[in-house]
């Protein structure tokens, strides 16, 4: 196990590597100029040009990438164009925000989706069913922006339950009552990806429930509780347990919508204003952490694997 688990972080030095070079062309060549950007649309030429001299913007590309790369490798990420300190202390300004969200919007997704998906499986084709499969493919199909605005005008503005936008810092403040402000997002959220590990679920252990060892276990006379969760829920885990993974990753990196709606300083919300503002070094850095987190959270899924089926077996 631990040599297979070497060999995987090796193997993530060359994706790494291949994903810096495919971000920091792509992101170089998005039309737009950031010394043109922060100097304004009144900026002389001679002075838009001095500025990127100044941000050695005027040098080649492989240039700007192996001194870009090289202080990736010493653990500095450069300087923010815009916010005018390191990358990394932006990202970690804005990462408490997007991971307290993954982290209660993946409780809220397990919670409410696999219970209902096991229902839903061992109620197959009943009307609990086909009401949990109907209010799945709902919640799974509805725009997030649109549910967030109603949970929003719902519960904090008509019932004044919740507050309506913003995130202060638990870090900062000491205080873990700012948790309020998380509960509409981390439902919206919730909502449709839940709806996908209801469906995901249910489809699975309705597979597994044709197998010979299922029927087998019938054939025994064990329980239905024990043959639900002993042999068609166990063997059922490896698929919701690998989108389950997934989920997070894009629950981590991905929810620049609800926080636009919601107004919270998170990762995907930084993503898109560093974008506009053509802050160069810290989409490279964000891009750059969430491949390495993805590939951490495959791995850790992988591993998993071992655990949740004996047969599996890593050397």
């Amino acid at each position: 196990m631990i040599a297979y688990i070497c060999r995987r972080f090796l193997s993530m030095i060359p994706s790494l590597f291949l994903a810096s070079v495919i971000v920091f062309s792509f992101i170089h060549f998005i039309p737009g100029d950031p010394a043109q950007v922060m100097l304004g649309d009144q900026a002389t030429p001679e002075r838009v040009q001095q500025l990127r001299e100044s941000m050695g913007l005027d040098r080649p590309l492989y240039v700007q990438y192996a001194k870009w790369i090289g202080g990736v490798l010493r653990g500095d990420m450069g300087q923010s164009i815009f916010f005018h300190k390191p990358v990394l202390d932006v990202i970690a300004d804005r990462a408490e925000t997007s991971l307290l969200i993954a982290v209660f919007s993946m409780i809220l997704i397990i919670v409410v989706g696999v219970p209902i998906g096991i229902l839903s499986a061992v109620r197959c084709n009943s009307r609990l069913d086909q009401l949990f499969s109907g209010a799945s493919m709902f919640f799974a199909s509805i725009p997030t922006f649109w549910l967030g605005l109603n949970l929003m005008l719902l519960f904090a503005v008509t019932l004044k339950w919740l507050p309506t936008s913003g995130f202060p810092s638990i870090v900062e403040s000491g205080d873990w009552s700012n948790l309020r402000y998380l509960v509409l997002p981390c439902i919206t959220l919730a909502a449709p990806n839940s709806a996908l590990i209801i469906r995901l679920t249910r489809s699975s252990m309705l597979d597994v429930a044709r197998a010979d060892y299922v029927k087998t276990a019938w054939a025994k006379g064990l329980s239905e509780g024990s043959v639900t969760m002993r042999h068609i829920f166990r063997n059922s885990l490896i698929s919701v347990v690998s989108a389950l993974g997934f989920t997070f990753v894009a629950l981590l990196a991905g929810t620049v919508v609800t926080e636009t709606v919601f107004s919270l300083p998170g990762v995907g919300r930084l993503v898109v204003e560093s974008l506009l503002r053509r802050d160069y070094p810290t989409i490279q850095g964000v891009i750059l952490i969430v491949a390495f987190v993805y590939m951490l959270v495959n791995l850790l899924v992988d591993l998993s694997f071992a655990i949740l089926d004996p047969r599996i077996r890593y050397s």
